[in-house]
């Protein structure tokens, strides 16, 4: 068995045990509200005994002070005594300067009615009276416990949560910022050699054409590693024409794409000039380009469209490719997902991670549909923020 199961297995236990605790203390402090409940209303029955023997005790010689002490002590439970007919006979522990509005008195009542069935005070020949009672104001914070426990506990996990989180995106951004490094590594190595073999061809009088095209090539390869050692730390950002670099990219692609595709661009700017890192940014439009012309399998139209609207400026990348289902907007930006059999899944996420880390912009699926095609849209910030 690996670490990785061995971690998940132990963070299922320890999910498991601790929405076990927290069941159980919910479940004491329910048993617990439930009891003090009923002792409540037993000190309550005992309240109207007492109630009734004063009432009913015609003998002089008879004592009378346990009735009254248990009267007395019966100051934590809000009450009030109805007759027969339902009238307010007399209120007891409620707020002495409110209970003078009859109308809060009433209200009581009725808030009394709502929690707890009445007392009966049966006299012989008499009308019955009935005492109705509120919770105490210690039962009553007792019911607000396991709510605040809830609350305690969703706090508590949203902080583990969220430091978990940051820990897993920082060891993410060391992997993918190490993998980056190293990739730019290799490539430089042979690099090297390569510029040397093409000095031997000039020397050798070799056909310039080949000549050109493979220092173009080397140059891409250089311009590429460039990239990749740029990723992890923070980029340079001068004032570029967004408008240019999109083309440039746009022409690069075009030019090594299938002829069957029909590419398209547009501009509604004629330039506009904004911080960015054109070897970055450049990149992330030809992943996307990319990306559409493999959708399309070599077939298909590609246009990208440039507009400004509302301080933003969109950029708009569409092809008439298979398409994406609504579910994978947001899930092929995950670092490691991807739809191609032999893909790595690093692509859009460190597209994504170029456009809203480094351009504080936004990249998000536009529209898809299957079996039509996909656009992706890229918002950027017409001015610096400030």
């Amino acid at each position: 068995m690996s670490i990785t199961n061995n971690v998940i297995i132990f963070k299922r236990i320890g999910i498991f045990i601790s929405l076990l605790i927290v069941s159980l203390i919910l479940w004491n402090t329910y048993v617990f509200f439930q009891k003090f409940k009923q002792e409540e209303r037993i000190k309550m029955e005992i309240l109207a005994a007492a109630q009734k023997e004063l009432s009913t005790n015609t003998n002089l010689d008879a004592s009378v002070d346990l009735p009254l002490k248990i009267i007395e002590n019966s100051n934590s439970i809000p009450m009030i005594l109805v007759d027969a007919e339902g009238k307010i006979i007399n209120s007891q522990n409620l707020d002495s300067i409110k209970s003078l509005d009859p109308k809060y008195v009433e209200k009581q009542l009725e808030i009394m009615k709502g929690e707890n069935n009445p007392v009966e005070i049966s006299y012989k020949g008499r009308n019955k009276q009935f005492i109705y009672y509120r919770n105490s104001d210690l039962l009553t914070k007792l019911s607000y416990y396991p709510l605040a426990l809830l609350l305690i506990l969703i706090l508590f996990l949203s902080v583990v949560y969220l430091f978990y989180s940051s820990n897993k995106i920082a060891e993410q951004n060391k992997l993918w910022t190490g993998m980056a490094k190293e990739t730019a590594h290799q490539i430089g190595t042979p690099l090297s050699s390569l510029l040397g073999w093409v000095s031997i061809l000039k020397a050798e009088d070799a056909n310039q054409k080949y000549v050109d095209e493979i220092e173009k090539d080397i140059q891409r390869l250089n311009t590429i590693a460039n990239r990749f050692s740029k990723i992890g730390s923070l980029p340079e950002l001068k004032q570029e024409d967004v408008v240019a670099i999109t083309k440039r990219a746009y022409d690069y692609l075009e030019r090594r794409s299938s002829k069957q595709i029909s590419f398209s661009f547009n501009s509604e700017i004629e330039a506009k000039h904004i911080p960015m890192n054109e070897e970055l940014f450049s990149w992330v439009i030809e992943n996307l380009i990319r990306n559409a012309v493999d959708a399309m399998q070599g077939k298909g139209s590609l246009s990208v469209r440039l507009a400004e609207t509302s301080g933003k400026i969109q950029i708009s990348i569409s092809d008439t490719g298979k398409g994406l289902p609504k579910k994978l907007f947001k899930q092929i930006f995950k670092p490691g997902f991807t739809t191609k059999k032999r893909g790595w899944g690093l692509g859009l996420s460190l597209s994504k991670r170029i456009v809203e880390d480094y351009h504080n912009g936004k990249i998000f699926v536009q529209k898809s549909e299957l079996g039509k095609g996909t656009t992706f849209q890229i918002l950027l910030n017409a001015y610096k923020p400030y």
